[in-house]
């Protein structure tokens, strides 16, 4: 079994790392951002701002020793969303991303808008590097967090971006709740997870 550690500042870039080789084909990534225009460091910089600001309002999760295998992105009940004083912080990314700015928060506001009010762990992101695939890394990922869950009896939330992986997610207790179309862009899944407390 992988082992898994809570991630610190100084993990963010080698999460990043392979982040950006986990979401390198993903429908969502493609649509936002152009693969001429800077794609790489564009999608670095969108997934250190979202690092940063779970280390300060959830959990970030990764493999320890060497490069991260990959990276598990959670926010806490009542945090997912970006207050008025994080957006001025967001400008260094809105820079960075450029054009690419407007299609991100198009598909953010569809998003925001089927978000589930009842308080919940949100997985805004989990990704395993390609060369890491299939070895059990994600799933990994998400067992301390969804151990929170059953532990607290809290729910947990996510979209996913590929249809081929709402039976991964199925398999560690996800329902789909319906389907999210990005304007002139990809489809999304939404889906959520009741506490699952062990059996008495």
């Amino acid at each position: 079994m992988t082992e898994v550690k809570d991630g610190k500042a100084d993990d963010l870039s080698s999460i990043a790392d392979a982040l950006v080789s986990a979401f390198d084909d993903d429908p969502v990534m493609l649509h936002i951002f152009n693969k001429e225009g800077g794609r790489e460091k564009k999608m670095r910089a969108l997934f250190a701002s979202e690092m940063k600001r779970a280390l300060k309002k959830g959990a970030v999760q990764t493999t320890p020793d060497g490069p991260a295998k990959g990276g598990a992105i959670w926010m806490a009940p009542g945090q997912w969303r970006t207050g008025g004083l994080e957006l001025l912080g967001q400008l260094p990314l809105m820079f960075a991303m450029g054009t690419s700015t407007t299609r991100a928060l198009g598909v953010l506001s569809k998003m925001e808008k089927v978000h589930p009010t009842q308080p919940h762990w949100y997985l805004a992101i989990l990704g395993t590097a390609k060369a890491q695939q299939g070895k059990g890394v994600g799933s990994a990922l998400l067992q301390p967090i969804l151990s929170k869950c059953d532990a607290d009896g809290i729910p947990a939330y996510l979209e996913s971006s590929k249809e081929s992986n709402i039976a991964f997610y199925n398999r560690h207790g996800f329902e789909v709740t319906g389907e999210v179309k990005a304007k002139n862009g990809p489809t999304l899944w939404p889906m959520w997870r009741e506490p699952q407390p062990p059996d008495a």
